[in-house]
C-alpha cells in the first residue's frame, strides 16, 4: 500500500487531495487543525491535529511515525494569497502579517521536509511535493503581493536545494502549482475549480521520475520559469 502524508488536510486543496488519494486506496496521514470535513470520507485516513508552525509538534509527529515509510509527503498548507492581501500592498505593509505569511508559506515546509524526510527516503516512491504558486516566478512577476509572492520564490529556492541535496538518494523534489483555484485563497473569480486542479495534480505527482527532481510545474504538468 502506497502512503501519503498531507498538511492543511482538511480545507481547500488538501481536502480534495485527500478524498483523491482515499479513492485510490491509499494510507493516508492526514494533517490539520480540524477534522470536521474529513469525517464522512471512507478510507484509510489517520486524522494528526498539528499546527505546522508548531515545530515540536511536527518532529514529534515525525518522531510517532518513526519507521514508517511514506511515498508522498504533500506540503499544502499556505495562507496569503488574495488578490489584494491585507499588510502586502506598497504603503500599508503590516510586519507582523509578512512574518506570519513567510513562517507558514516558507519556513513550515523546509520544516516538515527536514523532519519527514528519512520517511520519504525509505519508501518506494520518494516524492517530496510543495504547493507552491506561479506568483513565486521572478519571470512572471508584474507587481504587488510582496510577502505572498516572496514567501513563494523563497520555498521554490528551499524546494530547489532539497532537489540538489537528496536526488543523489533518488529522492524526487517538486514545487507544483496548483493553478489559479477557486478556494478561499483564490477567490470565486478564479480559472479553475478545485475538482479540475487536484486530480490534475495528482496524475503529475504519480508520474514523476527521478528525471523530474528540481522541476518547477504546473498543474497540468507543464514546465514554470523561476
Amino acid at each position: 500500500m502506497s502512503t501519503v502524508l498531507i498538511t492543511g488536510a482538511a480545507r481547500g486543496l488538501g481536502l480534495d487531495f485527500t478524498k483523491q488519494y482515499a479513492a485510490k486506496g491509499w494510507k493516508i496521514h492526514a494533517c490539520a487543525r480540524k477534522f470536521d470535513a474529513l469525517r464522512g470520507i471512507k478510507g484509510d485516513i489517520h486524522h494528526h491535529k498539528l499546527e505546522v508552525t508548531d515545530y515540536k509538534a511536527v518532529t514529534a509527529l515525525a518522531r510517532e511515525l518513526n519507521g514508517e515509510a511514506i511515498d508522498v509527503l504533500v506540503c499544502n498548507a499556505g495562507v496569503g494569497g488574495g488578490r489584494e492581501p491585507t499588510g502586502q500592498v506598497l504603503g500599508a505593509f503590516d510586519a507582523e502579517e509578512m512574518r506570519r505569511i513567510f513562517e507558514i508559506n516558507t519556513l513550515s515546509p523546509l520544516m516538515m521536509a527536514e523532519a519527514f524526510v528519512e520517511h520519504v527516503a525509505r519508501s518506494q516512491q520518494k516524492k517530496l511535493v510543495a504547493i507552491t504558486s506561479i506568483l513565486g516566478s521572478l519571470a512572471h512577476n508584474n507587481g504587488g503581493r510582496y510577502a505572498y509572492r516572496a514567501s513563494k520564490a523563497a520555498l521554490n529556492m528551499e524546494w530547489n536545494c532539497l532537489a540538489k541535496e537528496l536526488g543523489g538518494r533518488g529522492l524526487i523534489c517538486v514545487a507544483l502549482h496548483p493553478g489559479w483555484v477557486q478556494t478561499d485563497m483564490g477567490g470565486p473569480s478564479a480559472t479553475l475549480t478545485i475538482e479540475q486542479s487536484v486530480p490534475s495534480m495528482v496524475r503529475v505527482i504519480e508520474g514523476l521520475k527521478p528525471s523530474d527532481n528540481g522541476r518547477y510545474v504546473s498543474y497540468d504538468g507543464s514546465e514554470l520559469p523561476w
